[in-house]
Parts: C-alpha cells; structure tokens; sequence
C-alpha cells in the first residue's frame, strides 16, 4: 500500500509540470555567477556585510557557485541603500524594545550582453533592552539579515521572469 501512495505521489508531482522556482532562476542566470558590491562612502562597513551574505545567499538560495567575473554567466552589482531603523514596538514605560531594519538593495544584471535592473526589499525585526542603544553587533546582524530577505526577494523576481519565459 506505501509504495502505491508512494508511486502516486511521485506521479502526480512530475505529470503536472512541478519545477522549483530555483530552477526557474537557474535558468534565468546560469550555474556560474560572479558579484560585485557598491561600497557606500558613508558606510563602508555595511558594503561589506552584504557582500558576505550576498556571496552566502548566492550558493545557498540559487544553487550556483561564484566565480571570477570573467567566468561567469551572469555578473550581480549589488549597491545598497542607508539601512532605516524604526521602531516597532514599545514597552509601558514608552522606551522602544523593537525595531525593524530595512534595506533596499539595487541589483543589476548582466547577462549575455544585456543588464536588467532589480530594486530588492529586505525587512529584520529585532529586539532590545528598553532604554538601550543599538550595539554595533545588533545592527550588523539586522543588516546581514535584511540582506539576506532582499537576496530573496531578488529570486522571486528571477524565478518569475524564468517561468514566464518558458511557458
């Protein structure tokens, strides 16, 4: 009996044309990419914390492996923009025990000749104690985080474009 709901199963997920979104973007921007981060001048240390989790969030959600520009199939620019800080949350005494970070990464892409742009939005919220500072370590954290989501977000949109041209 298992191997019959087995066998129905495995059927009826590959006779509908089931394909993950990652093979969508797969399609789209190849198995070879190369990235490249916009350091800001007002906030360096930023540019760094999102090439790591770019690099990171490009093997891990993408299944692709990086590679220098000139062996690549698609080559990111990734320019970040002033992460925002806001309250969310507050305790009874009116100090803020919550904040939501939030991102906005502009990616271009280049492929065989051509580049698309992509604006991806990444949100992290996090909590402190109330009537305390944001320590570096929170906000590189809530950075590195938002960044990851925005990555995502930068799927969806290449996932998208991937199914709708291979209807």
């Amino acid at each position: 009996m298992r191997i019959v709901v087995l066998f129905l199963i495995v059927f009826g997920i590959s006779a509908c044309g089931y394909r993950p979104s990652a093979k969508y973007s797969r399609d789209v921007v190849g198995d070879k990419i190369s990235t490249e981060v916009v350091v800001s001048a007002h906030d360096p240390e930023n540019s760094v914390i999102i090439k790591d989790s770019v690099d990171a969030a490009v093997i891990k959600v993408f299944h692709a492996s990086l590679t220098t520009r000139s062996l690549s199939k698609t080559h990111l620019v990734i320019s970040i923009s002033k992460p925002s800080y806001s309250p969310i949350q507050y305790d009874g005494d009116g100090y803020v025990v919550a904040y939501r970070t939030s991102i906005t990464l502009g990616i271009v892409r280049y492929h065989n000749g051509l580049s698309k742009k992509y604006n991806a939005k990444g949100t992290y919220d996090f909590s402190i104690q109330p009537n305390a500072i944001i320590s570096d370590q929170e906000r590189f954290e809530a950075i590195k985080f938002a960044s990851e989501k925005a990555i995502k977000s930068f799927l969806a949109q290449v996932s998208a474009e991937g199914a709708r041209s291979n209807r």
